[in-house]
């Protein structure tokens, strides 16, 4: 079960990112976060910037919707996703690993 948390203005979404993998992809959820696989190494910012690009792209939000909160270096993360319910947001995430 995904753990979104309300937040003023949007939810908060916990990320666990899987940095120079294969291929960009969710890939499903474990302990209550959303796991996302990115081509990107971790260094200097560039997998969270394609983990952003990735979820924005995925959730069908754009980019400014998004914000990393935590975990900059980590690959545990929580990011703000602006203007959405928890309800749309879990709805329009189970529809995506569905795709998978």
């Amino acid at each position: 079960m995904l753990h979104l948390e309300p937040y003023p203005g949007g939810v908060i979404l916990p990320v666990r990112a899987h940095a120079g993998a294969r291929r960009n992809a969710l890939k499903g959820i474990h302990a209550g976060a959303l796991q996302v696989m990115v081509t990107q190494a971790p260094e200097k910012g560039k997998a969270n910037k394609a983990i952003l690009e990735l979820l924005a792209d995925k959730l069908g939000v754009r980019k400014n919707q998004l914000e990393l909160l935590s975990g900059e270096t980590s690959s545990q993360k929580k990011f703000l996703v602006r203007e959405i319910t928890a309800e749309e947001l879990q709805r329009r995430i189970a529809e995506r690993l569905a795709e998978c």
